[in-house]
């Protein structure tokens, strides 16, 4: 337990693990729908675009967190005015932005080499230099994520499945996909002093990843998320206290191992759930498959239940049986069902 509890034994890494926790929590949250929505290169694009923004303020003697905002609005607006006022595609538009705004952002450290620390903290994170007053930042952003989260649940998932769908329900999906994309910039100003603004898109995307392989509800993803998210933040300051390794790097590494363990526990259990002994359809048990060759006269045909004929009192014409072939081997998770059309049955006479 040493090995544990020794490291938080100190103020600094207690308040990281706090900090990072909070982090994981927005990220978890945030990045459920990042990864449902399929805008993980827009979460890249808009954290190296909070480089000079960033820049900016260090010059100016501002608050970093406060440039980091202004460069990701920036940037959040023009790659919405870039796409409706021409012909290129989102991606496209998101490319371009993002190049420039990084290549900016160079220009600005290239004139001024003052700040050579602090640039590195803003891309690679300083999780251990979290204060009090970063804390507190960082829990009013979870708090106002996760109550536009709420807020916007309904109109997030009509948008996820068919804009036209949701813009006809009255669900304004235009307004609901500015709000996704200030969520993520929420997360990028929130989440760079821990992980720094190159690796952001790992804590944020990392943990959805490995929790959508066990899970089917939105609301469970993001719960399962977070805690994927805090345990990737506390084996990365682990990892970083005793390896002597950078804490932000640490825990974005962890958050990615993580989503490779999980999915690769989840084809484990999938390859096993496909080889497991079909059920018998009467007696409800499993029963083993015969090993015994079979000739090509006598080969055996799909299992198949058939209802109960009709009544005998029923008039001829309407007695019909309906068969119900199943698959020789379902799936898992989603069983096959081939519903074959009704056959007719031939009324027997009468003596």
């Amino acid at each position: 337990m040493t090995f544990l509890l020794d490291p938080f034994s100190t103020a600094f890494m207690l308040r990281a693990l706090v900090g990072g926790v909070l982090v994981a929590v927005l990220c978890g949250v945030v990045g459920t729908w990042v990864v449902v929505r399929g805008m993980a290169f827009l979460g890249e694009a808009m954290a190296h675009g909070v480089l000079p923004g960033v820049a900016l303020a260090a010059l100016l003697g501002l608050p970093a967190v406060l440039g980091a905002a202004v460069s990701a609005a920036v940037m959040t607006a023009g790659v919405g005015l870039v796409t409706r006022r021409s012909r290129v595609s989102p991606d496209t538009a998101i490319g371009l932005l993002y190049v420039a705004m990084l290549s900016v952002g160079v220009v600005v450290v290239s004139r001024s080499r003052s700040f050579a620390t602090d640039l590195t903290a803003v891309l690679f994170g300083d999780v251990l230099a979290v204060d009090q007053g970063d804390l507190v930042f960082i829990a009013v952003a979870v708090v106002v994520g996760v109550a536009v989260t709420a807020a916007f649940h309904r109109p997030f998932v009509a948008l996820a499945f068919d804009p036209r769908v949701a813009s006809t329900s009255g669900l304004r999906p235009a307004l609901a996909h500015v709000v996704l994309v200030g969520l993520v910039t929420l997360v990028v100003v929130a989440s760079y002093q821990a992980v720094g603004s190159l690796l952001v898109v790992g804590l944020l995307i990392a943990p959805a990843v490995a929790a959508a392989q066990w899970t089917r509800r939105i609301p469970t993803t993001m719960a399962a998320a977070a805690l994927v998210g805090a345990l990737a933040v506390l084996a990365g300051l682990l990892v970083s206290w005793h390896a002597s390794t950078a804490a932000g790097a640490s825990i974005a590494a962890c958050a990615v191992a993580l989503a490779g363990l999980s999915a690769a526990a989840r084809a484990v259990v999938g390859d096993r759930a496909s080889s497991a002994p079909t059920p018998d359809a009467n007696s409800g048990s499993a029963t083993a498959i015969a090993t015994a060759p079979a000739s090509a006269a006598t080969a055996p045909e799909p299992a198949s239940v058939a209802t109960a004929p009709a009544p005998s009192h029923a008039p001829a014409s309407a007695a019909t049986a309906s068969t119900l072939v199943l698959a020789a081997h379902p799936a898992p998770d989603r069983p096959t069902l081939d519903l074959a059309p009704p056959a007719r049955q031939e009324a027997t006479p009468h003596s």
